[in-house]
């Protein structure tokens, strides 16, 4: 038995990266599946496609309306959308802040607002945020990214305590640096990248980069029923990073 037949999944994020392997992972193991980005032309056939903005509340409500238009409801959100930054509080622009805010933090929250209550009324449900190491201990030149990610985790405990004996649990994964799309953004703006890179690399005590399957891995697990006991928890998934700097 697969353990997501039968179950319906919305994604964000889903068109690359992290999101792109919960989205073929979930496939693999029955579910149907709604992904979205802001560019879909990159999820996997087989899962339904959508556009969308997870900053903009009249996206979320379009998508919830799909979701249960073509699924008859959501059993399970991956709320994964999120993007970077790499300034100090000082060099950051307040249009910066706004930015990483509006889609790491005001997305999850939308995601979870419009998901939520199709859940609690039948009484079943489990959604995964995308969250961050960044959020667990500080980087330099991170502030708006490590804030907004911080703002998942916490906001993850809040949920899952809130609806705790519903049949809805809410967690959160923490990846550490992961062979991503936003990996390579990340390494564009350094002025010796494969230098950078091994430097990032190192830093995680197992010497190498994540995968975006193993990060996947993880969130499906949370999603599963064989997580069924855990609810507001931040996994890490960081190959010993936050071990080594805590």
């Amino acid at each position: 038995m697969k353990r997501f037949e039968g179950r319906r999944a919305v994604v964000t994020g889903a068109a690359s990266g992290i999101g792109l392997q919960i989205v073929v992972q979930l496939l693999a193991e029955g579910a149907q599946v709604l992904g979205c980005d802001l560019d879909p032309t990159g999820i996997p056939d087989g899962a339904e496609k959508l556009r969308v903005d997870v900053g903009a509340e009249s996206d979320i409500v379009a998508m919830a309306r799909q979701a249960d238009a073509e699924f008859g409801g959501i059993d399970h959100l991956f709320n994964n959308a999120g993007i970077g930054s790499t300034t100090s509080v000082v060099s950051a622009t307040f249009e910066e802040w706004e930015t990483v805010f509006r889609v790491n933090a005001r997305g999850v929250f939308l995601g979870m607002k419009y998901t939520l209550p199709g859940m609690l009324d039948r009484g079943f449900g489990s959604i995964v945020n995308t969250a961050s190491v960044a959020a667990l201990v500080g980087f330099p030149d991170r502030a708006s990214y490590t804030a907004s990610k911080g703002a998942v985790v916490a906001l993850t405990k809040q949920v899952a305590i809130q609806y705790a004996r519903s049949g809805v649990r809410c967690n959160c994964i923490c990846p550490g640096t992961v062979e991503t799309h936003g990996l390579t953004q990340l390494l564009e703006q350094a002025e010796d990248r494969l230098s950078r890179r091994s430097e990032l690399a190192a830093r995680q005590p197992m010497g190498r980069l994540g995968e975006a399957a193993e990060v996947a891995n993880a969130a499906l697990y949370l999603a599963s029923d064989d997580a069924a006991f855990i609810t507001g928890t931040a996994l890490v998934v960081d190959g010993g990073l936050t071990a080594a700097q805590l």
